[in-house]
């Protein structure tokens, strides 16, 4: 697929909208009613994800080290997140590094935009991600670098200002990797695998990580906007040090928000789509969004440990023996389809047409263009249905979803080139679609990354 060189449209910096005094925020960065941080959210104070203390895996008690195992267990079968405290990065160096990215985010544009980024790999400073024209926008500005493989690190990418930003980002990035390869020990021996099983399945030495560093100003309007829409990670696991003076990032419990209490000097872990895959779906990877506030900015660093592109990601074997079918088909990384980057992998429950409705013409000649990927949203009244049409490939993949989140579907096979899959039906308010594929419909905005159309028609 072609891969757009420029913004669709002149990019504005989310912190320059924030400084200039303005009350309410231009259209683009509204939610939809039924994702806008006001519904559905659990505010008890005494709701958390688990807090565990990395250092008793280093003990000399047996069964404190038990414990601890067990701990990190259940969080990742029942959260998908945690947080860790005594996990062996300097506090310094955490608080220094977070500072000097403060400090960045208040140079003045003319030196921020030295580093502007383009939709062709997302390097360096942004306002947003997706390449559609008109498409919602969330409230934050961030800078995105890449750390491995060594041949994509390129660090006259990273700020040269503040004076020692690059010195502490490599630094910062060396001891935070050091942590997700005794975290994947953990996790492989968690699952009754060889301790070095998963960090080998992902690629051993030769992983892929990356840094992005995310800005959210302060917004006039924190009731309307997002810092960050509702997404899971793609990749294997992402190490996330939160902005402990402001709360923002949220989980998705049930059918509601839970809002995590960052713990001071510690950070907060949690499993991408990868890892839940490798694990037969024993480990979750959970939908989060970002809140914004009209009062504090917030800075925080996300530091992502992936695959290796080419390495096929499947269920162990000793896991489909033990647990049944897999329910997930091979795939490498970069396989993983692009255009649901940030996206849920279950978003390609969404796969084909008119399974019990009469198929509108327009769509019937979408099947047969030359499209990678076609969505299609048809109105009615009362409801409204998503429907996309993908490869083959793909629904194979998307039938196993459906058996997996125990969906209601239909498939037929055969229809000239495509196979057909109807998945569930929408009814606005409701948040039936935010629970079905893990986003709300402004998150099509950037499946159109890579789609050629996006149809509206009366059925």
């Amino acid at each position: 697929m072609n891969v757009l060189q420029r913004w669709p449209e002149p990019v504005v910096r989310v912190q320059s909208l924030s400084e200039s005094g303005i009350e309410a925020i231009p259209d683009c960065y509204i939610k939809p009613i039924m994702d806008r941080p006001s519904v559905d959210v659990e505010e008890s104070n005494e709701v958390n994800i688990p807090v565990i203390d990395l250092s008793g895996l280093n003990s000399d008690d047996a069964a404190l080290r038990k414990a601890t195992l067990e701990l990190i267990s259940d969080a990742c079968r029942a959260w998908g997140f945690f947080q860790v405290v005594n996990h062996g990065v300097s506090h310094q160096l955490m608080a220094e590094t977070q500072k000097v990215w403060r400090e960045f985010f208040q140079l003045t544009v003319e030196e921020k935009q030295k580093y502007a980024n383009s939709p062709e790999t997302y390097e360096g400073y942004g306002s947003r991600v997706g390449v559609v024209k008109g498409a919602g926008l969330d409230w934050s500005d961030y800078f995105f670098l890449n750390y491995l493989p060594v041949s994509s690190r390129d660090e006259n990418k990273w700020p040269s200002q503040p004076s020692t930003c690059r010195e502490l980002v490599a630094k910062y990035n060396e001891e935070v990797l050091k942590l997700c390869g005794k975290l994947m020990k953990v996790l492989s021996i968690n699952l009754g695998l060889q301790e070095d099983y998963l960090e080998n399945a992902v690629g051993g030495d030769q992983i892929g990580a990356s840094l992005r560093v995310n800005f959210y100003p302060t917004c006039p309007q924190p009731d309307l906007a997002l810092g960050l829409s509702p997404h899971s990670d793609p990749g294997t696991l992402t190490i996330l040090l939160p902005d402990d003076h402001v709360s923002g990032l949220q989980v998705r419990k049930n059918d509601g928000w839970v809002t995590i209490k960052p713990i001071p000097n510690a950070f907060i872990v949690n499993l991408g789509d990868q890892l839940q895959v490798l694990s037969n779906g024993n480990y979750k990877s959970i939908e989060h969004r970002v809140l914004v506030n009209s009062l504090k900015e917030r800075v925080s660093l996300a530091f992502f440990y992936n695959p290796r592109g080419d390495m096929v990601i499947e269920p162990a074997n000793q896991l489909i023996m033990k647990d049944g079918p897999t329910q997930y088909q091979p795939m490498t990384f970069d396989e993983y389809p692009a255009n649901l980057l940030l996206l849920r992998p279950f978003f390609l429950l969404f796969a084909a047409a008119a399974t019990g409705l009469d198929t509108p013409p327009l769509l019937s000649s979408l099947w047969r263009s030359k499209s990678p990927v076609v969505v299609v949203l048809i109105v009615a009244e009362s409801e409204a249905t998503v429907w996309a049409a993908f490869s083959r490939e793909v629904i194979t993949h998307a039938a196993a979803a459906v058996a997996r989140e125990s969906l209601y579907a239909t498939a037929r096979p055969d229809v000239g080139d495509r196979e057909e899959l109807h998945v569930g039906r929408w009814r606005p308010g409701d948040g039936s679609l935010n629970r079905l594929c893990g986003h709300g419909r402004d998150r099509l905005d950037l499946l159109r990354w890579d789609i050629d159309m996006i149809v509206r028609c009366r059925h």
